[in-house]
């Protein structure tokens, strides 16, 4: 009778253990792991963004740690038109494609400008904002054209067109040094402390630091702006999705008020 009484009771036990793995295993699945997965219906894209490049991204400390901005909207609307919930992560700039190659984020959305070197590691799509580079410097440092720069140190934020711009200047016979920074506002700080001359910043960016701060002064560098894109993985089929709905924005009048929203203005 015992020894029955045992053989019943493990039986009992197994049984139990078997249907608790079962119901774990379906949790794991339901809670998703990774890109394109997450709870009820709704699927998560992670964006991967820098949030130092106001109006484009940046974090609004009113609200706490909320990162806001023109790309953040522009994010909101495509995922939301395409079924999918946004998470947002703040990375370095310099450091969000290797985040991307990673599997860490599924797509960058960082006023990023399509380049060769940037299109052999990522696809990227139409662009949706266009906007122009300039020289940032103290009033009192009377650097007001090109040739001004010569033995001047430069700062440009790392990994960003700007810092090619800078490069392309030295190549152009205007002998600078370049400094990397991961940050805009690690540039102007570096500026008001005499650390650099001047850095090249994009246009849109820099206004909200002029009206701030009237010590500061620029010029416009006479080049051609390739225009900011979403990057997404290499060969992703989301790519053409994100278009389609970046094309609709464009016909409907959607994209234009969110760039009057943010910079005040048509993009021309």
């Amino acid at each position: 009778m015992k020894k029955w009484f045992i053989v019943s009771l493990m039986s009992i036990l197994v049984a139990g253990l078997l249907v608790a793995c079962g119901t774990s295993g379906n949790d794991d699945q339901a809670a998703g792991n990774g890109s394109g997965e997450g709870n009820g219906d709704k699927k998560v894209l992670r964006m991967g963004t820098s949030a130092d490049y106001p109006p484009f991204e940046y974090i609004d400390t009113e609200k706490g740690e909320e990162i806001i901005g023109f790309d953040i909207d522009l994010a909101k609307v495509i995922t939301k038109e395409l079924g999918y919930e946004l998470e947002v992560q703040d990375i370095d700039f310099g450091s969000l494609i290797t985040a991307m190659d990673a599997g860490n984020i599924d797509l960058i959305l960082a006023g990023m400008t399509p380049t060769p070197e940037r299109e052999e590691q990522v696809d990227f799509t139409d662009i949706y904002y266009t906007a122009h580079h300039m020289v940032v410097s103290l009033k009192d440092s009377k650097l007001e054209k090109l040739e001004d720069l010569q033995g001047k140190t430069v700062g440009v934020q790392l990994g960003s067109i700007q810092e090619e711009e800078a490069n392309k200047i030295k190549e152009g016979g205007v002998d600078i040094k370049i400094e990397n920074r991961d940050r805009i506002p690690q540039l102007i700080q570096e500026l008001k402390t005499g650390r650099i001359d001047a850095a090249i910043i994009e246009d849109t960016v820099i206004k909200g630091y002029f009206e701030k701060d009237k010590d500061l002064t620029g010029f416009q560098l006479d080049t051609e702006e390739g225009g900011s894109a979403i990057a997404l993985p290499k060969d992703s089929e989301m790519t053409e999705e994100f278009n389609r709905v970046l094309n609709e924005m464009k016909e409907n009048g959607e994209l234009d008020k969110l760039i009057i929203k943010w910079f005040g203005g048509e993009d021309e």
